[in-house]
């Protein structure tokens, strides 16, 4: 093989349509065994170290999300007994209501009872009162309006004789009485 032939070859022709020129094989295999070892020797390492890291924070996480679960369930756990606690505080407070506003009820109903009683009582006090001193105007203004119409009467009916004769007869009768 001359030089010539070579350079005068079709560099895009290879002596076989799969594989590379031998050249190019040996080149990149030594190439791919330093890259790899290189890789091997220094990223192995870190990709290890890293991906335990990564096993150690997720397993941290896996813990304290079971550590919160668990607290969380405490927490409903003292919730719903509160819950519980509640809804019987709030029965009784509720209860304790009902007999206070029953007695309050009670006390009022006998108050007004007895106010009523005592009303009543007036009422009729007033009512007699006022009966006794409509009937004492009554008969005083009676009297007197008989009294008036007895003298007028007698005045036109008895003369002065008769008139003294009365009186004296009355005196009469007053000073026999005593």
């Amino acid at each position: 093989m001359n030089l010539v032939h070579l350079f005068a070859a079709d560099p895009a022709e290879t002596h076989h349509w799969l594989l590379p020129e031998t050249a190019e094989i040996i080149y990149g295999g030594i190439a791919s065994v330093l890259v790899i070892g290189a890789l091997v020797k220094f990223a192995l390492p870190q990709f290890k170290k890293a991906l335990t890291a990564r096993t150690e924070r997720i397993q941290k996480e896996l813990d304290a999300s079971a550590n919160d679960l668990s607290q969380a369930q405490a927490d409903a756990s003292k919730i719903r007994t509160a819950l519980g606690d509640i809804a019987s505080e709030k029965a009784r407070l509720l209860s304790d209501a009902q007999a206070q506003a029953d007695a309050l009820l009670k006390e009022g109903r006998a108050r007004l009872t007895a106010e009523i009683a005592e009303l009543e009582a007036k009422a009729d006090a007033d009512i007699a009162a006022a009966a006794a001193r409509g009937s004492d105007e009554l008969r005083t203004e009676i009297g007197r309006l008989a009294g008036t119409a007895t003298d007028r009467a007698l005045a036109s009916v008895l003369d002065d004789a008769t008139q003294q004769q009365l009186v004296e007869n009355f005196i009469a009768k007053v000073g026999a009485s005593r």
